[in-house]
């Protein structure tokens, strides 16, 4: 049954509201249960310091895929000092973004998807939050298969009787050895425990992975520098090739991967800064964890991967076999568990948060926060990773049409909030379906913003997968972010 009720902190707004048998009694008089759970409220104490932030950026860049690709970025053929301008330059343009977006969910203590109901309507929101949701998905399954690998390979390395069991052809299913739906299936309990006991533990993980990979990452890089001796250190690794003012574009090339490699945790920061106790704090804690934290993160990267060539004689990139190389035991043991740790940290805050409010945003009467979460994770095991991984063509065309999606979402959501609605937001209006509500567009869906989004996305895809347009692959994000913003403030005028 449906009926118009009085909107709170509106009494002269007349708001339609479901009623049903189920209602939740703690639902604000005038919401909508087809918009409202607990977990989707707006939040009244928000408590996350400058550094809650800080250490949430820890765990995220502190993972092995981040440690590869601040490696990576040093072996494009430019000097130390190219390479650390061109890191600096994006991770700023990072921090910039991060402040951009996380001021309407911290200013209404609201997640990414809630903020995203005043720009595309408050049904029209699902468009946006089920595509970050897949994409959070995606990679959660891959994050979780990757730290699973390191962790067999470490595994092995002790235990070498069972090797049998690692051969996916005699003992395996569905494309994955024995061992490895072991190492997958105890890193996926181990996240699911985290996130089940909700986002204070989260708080207090990252709180803790965050300085503990970085105590660990100082002292492999001490040792290496020790074993390889300072001299023999040279940290322009792939060898100077560019000269003059040839070498400024693939500097801005390694600046827009900086940013495209943070554009998922970037475009739902809000889940996360919903729960910051101002918007101060949230931009110190970005300063201290997006710039500073990642030069000093790329720096020790930088430092212990050019030692693993004077020490081992090859240049290696991944860190749990950096650590694998070892001869200590104990040391092998204590860097193969601090990464796996890291790797969980940046699992659940970049891929396990985002489609818990996602997809609980899709039918907040039916999944909460926890069973949104659960149904990413469950659902990361059945699109089996390891074979999304281990095929090119699959993962780029999945994940690349995906993530073309993300640019043009940011523009679009960040024209409208400071341009089109001036910092101004309806919170209550946010959770009715009234017809006179503020973000109640045709059908709930604002069309304009729908209209915006998906020739942006389009021209984005094709610039990724048109094999002509390699160069422009690299600032997708860029391209559909400013697409999305052009074409949505000529649509919304």
């Amino acid at each position: 049954m449906a009926q118009f009720s009085t909107a709170p902190g509106n009494p002269s707004m007349s708001t339609y509201i479901d009623d049903g048998a189920q209602a939740d009694p703690s639902m604000p008089a005038g919401y909508s249960e087809r918009l409202y759970n607990k977990d989707l409220a707006p939040l009244r104490n928000q408590t996350w310091g400058a550094y809650n932030i800080f250490a949430f950026w820890m765990s995220d860049v502190h993972s092995v895929g981040g440690y590869v690709f601040a490696g990576s970025l040093f072996a494009l053929g430019l000097t130390s000092w190219q390479v650390l301008i061109a890191l600096l330059v994006g991770i700023t343009i990072v921090n910039l973004l991060c402040n951009l977006i996380a001021k309407p969910s911290q200013a209404n203590g609201v997640p990414y998807p809630v903020a995203c109901r005043a720009t595309f309507g408050v049904l029209g929101a699902n468009i946006p939050a089920v595509i970050r949701g897949l994409i959070a998905v995606a990679w959660y399954g891959i994050q979780t298969y990757l730290a699973s690998s390191a962790l067999v390979i470490v595994v092995l390395k002790f235990v070498p009787s069972l090797l049998p069991y690692a051969d996916v052809h005699h003992h395996g299913f569905m494309g994955l050895s024995t061992l490895g739906w072991a190492g997958f299936m105890l890193l996926w309990v181990l996240q699911a425990l985290v996130f089940w006991h909700g986002m204070e533990t989260i708080k207090k993980f990252i709180d803790f992975a965050g300085p503990a990979v970085y105590v660990v990452m100082f002292i492999l890089a001490g040792y290496m520098v020790y074993r390889a001796g300072w001299r023999n250190i040279g940290i322009n690794l792939g060898g100077v090739k560019y000269h003059g003012m040839e070498v400024v574009p693939v500097m801005i090339t390694a600046t827009s991967l900086v940013v495209s490699y943070f554009s998922g945790p970037m475009l739902n920061f809000g889940d996360f800064s919903r729960y910051g106790k101002s918007f101060r704090s949230v931009k110190r804690g970005n300063f201290w964890g997006l710039p500073v934290n990642f030069l000093a993160f790329s720096l020790v990267t930088v430092i212990t991967t050019a030692a693993t060539l004077p020490v081992f004689g090859e240049l290696i990139t991944d860190p749990v076999e950096t650590v694998g190389h070892i001869d200590y035991p104990t040391a092998v043991i204590l860097g193969a568990l601090t990464f796996t740790i890291a790797t969980i940290g940046i699992n659940i805050v970049a891929n396990f948060v985002s489609p818990a409010f996602d997809f609980s945003n899709v039918a907040p009467r039916l999944i909460s926060w926890r069973a949104g979460g659960m149904l990413a994770a469950v659902a990361s095991i059945f699109i089996t990773p390891w074979n999304l991984f281990n095929n090119p063509a699959v993962i780029h065309y999945t994940l690349d049409v995906l993530g073309s999606f993300i640019g043009p979402l940011y523009g679009v959501l960040i024209v409208d909030y400071y341009l089109v609605k001036r910092q101004k937001i309806v919170l209550d209006d946010l959770y009715t379906v009234a017809p006179t509500g503020s973000y109640w567009y045709r059908n709930g869906v604002n069309y304009r913003a729908v209209a915006a989004l998906l020739p942006a996305a389009l021209i984005a895809v094709v610039c990724v997968m048109m094999p002509g347009l390699d160069g422009m692959a690299n600032f997708s994000w860029f391209i559909g972010a400013g697409l999305g913003a052009l074409f949505y403030r000529v649509l919304a005028r």
